[in-house]
């Protein structure tokens, strides 16, 4: 007799009988009996789990909670995302709370943004709060150390953590290419002489990442985001970072650049002084 079932299940975890008892529930083709069969195949696993088929022999089905792998599914960080909204994401995919996930991430963080890591994780389906946040913090310190060493030669925090800063800057103000090293170099020319970055892109932080940044905002927002009114580097990064933006943080172009802008098409205006400047907002906004 066959066994009908969906291809991912959940087993509980417990005795064998209080696995049957579950089965059974779900199921009317498994017995009190099939305990016997199962304790021959090994300890059940728990957890969600991939039957790879909705139709097996009871004998396969048996064999199946015994070994089959766990259940995974993916989620994607993308670049210049703010771990906020990030984990807003992951619990209405997980069906996980967000406040537990913002929780464990601000126990267990070195940093609240831009340690993160954008990538696709596979995790296991009904991952709690708790340990997917240390998954994800592991997997990313890890690829951050290796990428500091490729790029560097040597990791520093403190240092990686700068280098993180004016990246999420230029993550969020540039796409990646050419323009992401040259706006790069308005940064750190800018840094050199003192001046505020005066950059939008900044004030993109936390749940305003997707926002229109306006006069007003501008005005009222009195955090370090504020490049605006406060000179020198945010306190943290903007937003979680990609290879490229790092890249372009660590290398910089060499230019004399001061000022940018950006034209709706996408196209980049770089200038050394504000009277062209100016000249390149009009051309920028016809």
């Amino acid at each position: 007799m066959n066994v009908r079932t969906k291809q991912i299940i959940y087993i509980p975890n417990g005795s064998i009988d209080k696995i049957i008892t579950q089965l059974k529930h779900n199921n009317s083709n498994i017995t009190k009996l099939d305990s016997y069969i199962l304790r021959l195949f090994g300890s059940p696993q728990h957890g969600w789990i991939d039957l790879n088929s909705t139709n097996l022999t009871k004998a396969d089905f048996l064999f199946a909670i015994s070994h089959a792998k766990a259940a995974k599914c993916n989620i994607t960080l993308i670049p210049g995302e703010t771990t906020v909204m990030f984990l807003k994401q992951l619990s209405k995919q997980l069906h996980l709370k967000d406040d537990k996930l913002q929780m464990f991430y601000h126990r267990y963080a070195y940093e609240p943004e831009g340690i993160l890591v954008p990538n696709t994780y596979s995790v296991p389906m009904g991952i709690d709060a708790k340990s997917l946040v240390l998954l994800l913090l592991h997997e990313s310190d890890t690829q951050m150390k290796r990428l500091s060493y490729r790029l560097l030669g040597h990791y520093n925090q403190k240092q990686w953590i700068r280098y993180l800063i004016i990246a999420s800057i230029i993550q969020k103000e540039a796409m990646p290419g050419q323009q992401m090293s040259l706006v790069s170099s308005v940064i750190y020319n800018r840094l050199k002489r003192h001046m505020p970055l005066q950059m939008d892109g900044t004030l993109n932080y936390g749940i305003y990442s997707h926002k229109t940044i306006t006069p007003q905002r501008i005005k009222t927002d009195h955090t370090s985001y504020n490049t605006y009114l406060h000179v020198g580097l945010p306190k943290y990064p903007v937003c979680n970072v990609g290879v490229n933006a790092i890249t372009a943080a660590v290398f910089s172009a060499k230019t004399p650049y001061l000022y940018f802008v950006t034209a709706k098409n996408g196209r980049f205006f770089f200038s050394c002084n504000f009277s062209t400047h100016l000249h390149n907002i009009k051309t920028a906004t016809k």
